[in-house]
């Protein structure tokens, strides 16, 4: 399938419009389960990829994938310039990775700040505790409250904004708007805006094409474990009938 057409900006891994992340012929197994089979797609500094695809077309384990976090893998993960394929996961994370697992994984007996203090700096930059609580007032609020007391829209916000403590510049975002109040929603993608215009690099699964169509500059259509398709923010209209045929919008 060829890249969609996306000018590329500088010559240097540190300028942006040159790649961040290439996965090539990635192929993921659980066991006797082969559920990747043969994934190429790559992701600009800067920008805002989504992957798109029904429930099991291998969006998540794409995801998972890149990070080594499935049984075994094959093919080629790229992360600004470094071959990760044979990396543990802990390595990969100091990459500059930062991952946002669908069941967010609050640690429920800590409160929201002693959550927020807790992860490991994985590169230089994480944003502070004040530039997290300007990001999310409601976090701020609740900051003594301990995870279980937390709605479920203020879990997901603490989920992100956990990972942007970290120093990561590549974050992997697992179905971050999935069940929550359109308020919710609506204070995510401002969210993701923001993030973006501070120069993070983001590849997001998301079932909610009304939440993701608006935020990314390019989309990715998955289905049985592959890349049937890729296209840029400006082509979204010539699509509806592709997108319409794949995933029912």
């Amino acid at each position: 399938m060829a890249e969609p057409a996306v000018s590329q900006g500088g010559t240097g891994l540190d300028e942006s419009g040159v790649e961040f992340l290439r996965v090539s012929n990635l192929h993921a197994f659980y066991g006797e389960s082969h559920i990747l089979h043969g994934v190429d797609f790559s992701v600009r500094r800067g920008e805002v990829v989504t992957l798109l695809g029904r429930n099991g077309a291998g969006r998540t384990t794409t995801l998972k994938a890149i990070l080594g976090l499935v049984g075994r893998r094959t093919g080629s993960v790229m992360i600004n310039g470094v071959e990760a394929i044979d990396l543990p996961p802990h390595k990969i994370a100091q990459l500059g990775l930062g991952y946002c697992p669908e069941e967010r994984g609050i640690f429920a007996s800590l409160s929201c700040e002693e959550n927020l203090l807790l992860p490991p700096t994985v590169a230089s930059g994480g944003m502070t505790l004040e530039e997290i609580y300007a990001m999310f007032p409601n976090l701020r609020e609740r900051r003594s409250s301990p995870g279980t007391r937390l709605s479920g829209g203020e879990q997901q916000m603490l989920a992100v904004a956990r990972i942007l403590r970290t120093g990561a510049r590549l974050l992997l975002l697992d179905e971050i708007s999935e069940g929550l109040a359109p308020v919710i929603v609506q204070a995510l993608a401002r969210t993701i805006r923001t993030l973006r215009s501070k120069g993070l690099t983001i590849v997001m699964v998301e079932q909610n094409f009304r939440f993701a169509a608006p935020l990314a500059d390019r989309f990715y259509v998955m289905e049985h474990g592959r890349i049937v398709e890729g296209f840029a923010a400006a082509q979204l209209q010539d699509k509806r009938a592709l997108l319409h045929e794949y995933l029912g919008v």
